[in-house]
């Protein structure tokens, strides 16, 4: 399945998981450039101590780095979220924004590596953000690639 970013930004603001724990996707680039959630500290999606949960700091930049990537390399490539790591910095308070961006040299390196039907694992960091623009915490995402093979290629 394809979808388009505006149908994807769409379809992630009313997503179960995101809807209740107030992950809003405020920017999908068309072309898979940019994407940009946030999430607003409320009563009912703060934990114990008053602060976001880590797992809804690490969700917030979950899929967008595989789906930017879907959105901009299309059908004839396979893509995967395959790891995420991320070091908390400051507790997460009132409304934290995450900027993920994947500029055009990047998918250049993703055709390059991946124009003989290889995979390729690649490395995408983001920080999330609170209001004063201090780094609440730093993320990374691995994401996998590989150029699916086309009818002319099997044969």
């Amino acid at each position: 399945m394809h979808w388009s970013a505006k149908t994807l930004r769409r379809f992630m603001n009313f997503w179960p998981p995101f809807l209740g724990a107030g992950i809003r996707v405020k920017e999908f680039a068309d072309d898979g450039s940019r994407v940009v959630v946030a999430h607003k500290l409320n009563k009912l999606n703060q934990n114990a101590v008053g602060t976001a949960f880590g797992g809804t700091i690490m969700a917030m930049t979950d899929p967008f780095f595989m789906l930017a990537s879907m959105a901009r390399l299309g059908k004839e490539y396979s893509v995967w979220d395959v790891a995420g790591e991320v070091r908390f910095l400051k507790p997460g308070k009132g409304t934290i924004t995450a900027v993920m961006e994947i500029p055009d040299e990047t998918f250049e390196l993703i055709k390059e590596r991946t124009a003989d039907g290889s995979k390729y694992l690649h490395w995408f960091d983001t920080e999330v953000t609170n209001e004063a623009g201090e780094a609440v915490a730093r993320v990374r995402r691995q994401v996998y690639y590989r150029r699916r093979r086309s009818a002319t290629d099997k044969e």
